[in-house]
């Protein structure tokens, strides 16, 4: 869980502060006071830990409350502020609320009411954040497949999930590795909490740590606001790094700090911020291999490769195919007002005998296509597109393969579905006529994903 929640209270009045401090930290938050405006701006410049909500009075020595808000937000602390006042006029009210005040207290204070008030500002805070973490989430997550595969990979994810290991997918481009990484998401203690994503494949060199980390006004050229990092706004959920070997050396180093230690420093900040945050990581690169050519550090594999999933490619999961094709030709069909189209038994053998190198997101453009393109509710094999057809287990050609072992399995897979149909799915005379044992037989048909009818 999240840490406590701190709370900095800026009133001149020692008597006030004393007695707020009190009541918050009966509240269980962490309470830091100052006596005026100058004081709280050096303390959220100094602060070793973040901010979460701020008590400011109007009246101060020096610069006033209105004054100090104005400075928090020009600085970019987007904390919330509840502006207290003993001299209250709509004036004040108006010009807090102008500067992104949450709310506006009269003393003499009533407790019960500031009590409820940093409550509710608090709230609005954690919904914000959770907001801005679910922009471009789906409502549900959903592995679709019930294969031996698909499988046992949801049983892993189900044991998972729940627990603070973090996780890392390995697999192909296209595989559903995002997907994976929500679902632990949402199965874990922490789905309350923002689901943070960040390709590290997709951010130039220069700006990745920005971007992980965040960065104040004026810490380089271009910033020019504070900006909160993806540990940050992941802070008490999940963040999914995607392509992890992507990284360079120097990035991989400070992230392993920050999977170590759970605090870090924005860019141009001496301000140590603390999170909480579960990471989970996915590439489709052989991470092994990336360390041996001195690409990727050993110590971070090693913090990241707790619990180890991989994603099968979809060309290992061939009976996954009617249902993945009914799952997104019924999203397309509903999304465009279509009829949602059916195919024939030779279409779907055909689906099923492409190796499909880009993977479940290839397979998802090409029913998206057909559903859009399709003149007719049923589907053939002349409608489906060119290099779908081109790769058919019957129209053979050496171009199917891209390796002497792949070319070696696809015949004995064919040699045997041939052999089971000429005798008539008896496991046994198939095993005599392969001279085969029936138990290596039965692995085989398991193995290559075999139906015996």
């Amino acid at each position: 869980m999240a840490a406590t929640q701190r709370i900095l209270i800026c009133d001149d009045e020692p008597a006030i502060r004393k007695t707020l401090a009190e009541i918050l930290e009966d509240e269980d938050y962490q309470v830091e006071t100052v006596p005026n405006g100058e004081s709280l701006i050096k303390a959220l410049h100094r602060s070793d830990s973040r901010v979460d909500a701020i008590l400011l009075d109007v009246w101060l020595p020096g610069m006033d409350g209105v004054e100090t808000l104005k400075q928090i937000r020009e600085l970019g602390y987007q904390t919330p502020v509840i502006v207290i006042s003993g001299h209250a006029t709509l004036d004040a009210a108006v010009q807090a609320t102008k500067h992104g005040a949450f709310d506006f207290l009269e003393k003499p204070l009533n407790l019960d009411k500031v009590v409820l008030t940093l409550a509710n500002a608090l709230e609005k805070k954690r919904l914000e954040k959770r907001f801005a973490g679910l922009e471009a989430q789906l409502p549900t997550v959903q592995m679709v497949g019930s294969g031996p595969a698909i499988a046992a990979l949801k049983e892993d994810i189900e044991m998972a999930a729940p627990s603070k290991g973090r996780v890392l997918i390995l697999g192909e481009s296209g595989s559903g590795k995002e997907l994976a990484a929500r679902l632990i998401h949402e199965r874990s203690n922490r789905a309350a909490g923002p689901f943070v994503e960040m390709n590290c494949a997709a951010i130039p060199e220069e700006l990745i740590e920005s971007e992980m980390f965040g960065h104040v006004k004026g810490s380089f050229t271009g910033a020019q606001a504070n900006r909160a990092g993806k540990f940050e706004l992941a802070d008490g959920g999940t963040l999914f790094l995607d392509e992890i070997a992507d990284m360079s050396l120097s990035t991989q180093a400070k992230v392993l700090r920050v999977l170590q230690e759970q605090r870090f420093q924005p860019i141009g900040s001496g301000k140590t911020i603390h999170v909480d945050v579960r990471v989970i990581a996915a590439t489709n690169k052989e991470l092994e291999a990336e360390i041996a050519a001195g690409r990727f550090r050993e110590d971070l594999y090693f913090r990241l490769n707790v619990i180890p999933l991989r994603m099968p490619p979809l060309r290992e999961r061939a009976e996954d195919l009617p249902e993945l094709c009914a799952h997104f030709t019924g999203e397309f069909s509903r999304a465009y007002g279509r009829e949602q189209p059916r195919f024939t038994d030779e279409a779907m053998q055909c689906l099923q005998s492409y190796r499909w190198p880009g993977n479940v997101r290839e397979l998802r453009n090409i029913m998206e296509r057909l559903v859009i393109m399709s003149r007719s509710p049923e589907i053939d094999v002349a409608r489906l597109p060119e290099q779908v057809r081109g790769r058919r287990r019957d129209g053979f050609s050496f171009r199917n393969y891209d390796s002497l072992k792949e070319a070696r399995e696809d015949f004995e897979r064919r040699y045997i579905e041939f052999q089971l149909k000429r005798h008539e799915g008896n496991i046994t005379k198939t095993a005599e006529a392969l001279k085969l044992e029936r138990s290596n037989l039965h692995k085989k048909i398991k193995a290559y994903g075999i139906e015996n009818e």
